[in-house]
């Protein structure tokens, strides 16, 4: 998609501070972090909602979690972390690309 943030971070062409990535996923921090580690784990592949995925998604969702279970211990949080991803205007989503937010470690 033309106009989608993630797509474009995706990409190049817009900035962000990476902390992963592979061919299926990238993950990067947030730039309004709402706790000390706070990174969007991020399908290279344009998906929209949880509402768009399919049965065929099923193995990138299960790198998606893979992919901010390894963020989490590399950052030293393994032992405690929270996973959302929000789905629809009506779930909190802003950006209509699939995502997880990864959080741990004290407010900020």
């Amino acid at each position: 998609m033309s106009d989608c943030l993630f797509c474009k971070i995706r990409d190049g062409e817009i900035p962000s501070t990476k902390v992963y990535e592979d061919a299926d996923v990238i993950a990067f921090n947030d730039i309004h972090p709402k706790t000390k580690l706070h990174v969007l784990v991020v399908p290279r592949q344009h998906i929209a909602t949880i509402n768009d995925l399919t049965s065929a998604d099923a193995e990138l969702v299960g790198k998606l979690f893979l992919a901010a279970k390894k963020i989490a211990a590399d950052a030293g949080y393994g032992d405690g972390y929270r996973v959302q991803m929000n789905c629809g205007e009506k779930g909190g989503q802003i950006i209509f690309h699939l995502h997880l937010h990864l959080m741990a470690g004290e407010r900020v």
